[in-house]
């Protein structure tokens, strides 16, 4: 049964020691879990730098990962829905740029495997391949958990109208978004991509980035969000390390599609969108 419930975003700085990202993000679960959240979210790639030269070396094969163990465990002890932000999954050979979503006893419930890779050449000279090291994911995400139906999918995939749409039609309330958007890319499209997002399909959205580190050889935006379902920011960080709440009620969804039934004006006679899975 949808419900009313608190989401907490971890925006964390993330090391170069997985150790010690494990360590800051379990602690910043704690909080998040004791001051009420019930789904808690981390950030993208968020036991190693986001370097895909370095991707290989923090890959973890689940379920014997120390990074899946500590995830089930946080989820576990703190009685919560967890969206493990991303991280290297090695798997059949492969590494994927992975989500993962355990339940209130520790159980894994779903996994996202980043579907659109960000190879990139920017104007300010960032050079970014993920394809050098990583493998496309296939499979569209959507999990469907006591409180709200979470779509999951990774940063530069919320650049692609259609994966949020089927999300959507499959059943999503709150598209969860864990991301690294760069300083590039970031003060330009990162809000407007998640306040779009929410307006086109009508629900909740929740980006959950990494905090800045300008030291890092990949700088962060930063400046975490969750989005309403009318396109208003409900919640945001800054570029800092912290946390943010925010309320989220599922019922707001259908009020707003009862007032504006944009899902139900789509020309499905004329235009459709399909799902090769």
């Amino acid at each position: 049964m949808k419900r009313k419930f608190k989401a907490g975003v971890c925006q964390m700085l993330v090391a170069g020691q997985k150790d010690d990202n494990l360590a800051k993000a379990r602690s910043m679960i704690r909080e998040a879990a004791a001051n009420g959240s019930e789904i808690v979210v981390l950030p993208e790639m968020f036991n190693c730098p986001y370097n895909s030269r370095l991707f290989p070396q923090y890959a973890e094969s689940f379920p014997a990962g120390k990074t899946f163990k500590m995830l089930s465990e946080a989820a576990a002890a703190e009685g919560i829905y967890l969206v493990g932000g991303s991280l290297p999954e090695r798997e059949n050979g492969n590494i994927f740029n992975t989500s993962f979503v355990f339940g209130p006893q520790g159980e894994f419930l779903a996994k996202h495997q980043k579907i659109h890779l960000f190879d990139v050449d920017l104007p300010d000279g960032l050079s970014f391949h993920e394809s050098k090291t990583l493998a496309r994911g296939k499979v569209i995400t959507v999990v469907k958990t006591a409180v709200a139906n979470l779509g999951v999918a990774i940063c530069y995939d919320i650049r692609f109208p259609e994966l949020s749409r089927l999300m959507v039609l499959m059943g999503a309330d709150v598209i969860v978004l864990p991301a690294s958007f760069n300083m590039n890319t970031g003060p330009a499209h990162w809000e407007l991509l998640l306040r779009t997002r929410a307006v086109d399909n009508q629900v909740f959205v929740i980006g959950a980035a990494t905090a800045r580190d300008t030291s890092a050889s990949y700088v962060s935006y930063g400046n975490s969000a969750i989005v309403g379902p009318w396109g208003d920011i409900i919640a945001r960080a800054d570029e800092k390390e912290t946390i943010i709440y925010a309320d989220i009620d599922p019922g707001e969804i259908d009020k707003i599609r009862e007032a504006l039934p944009l899902l139900k004006h789509r020309r499905t006679d004329i235009y459709h969108i399909k799902s090769q899975q």
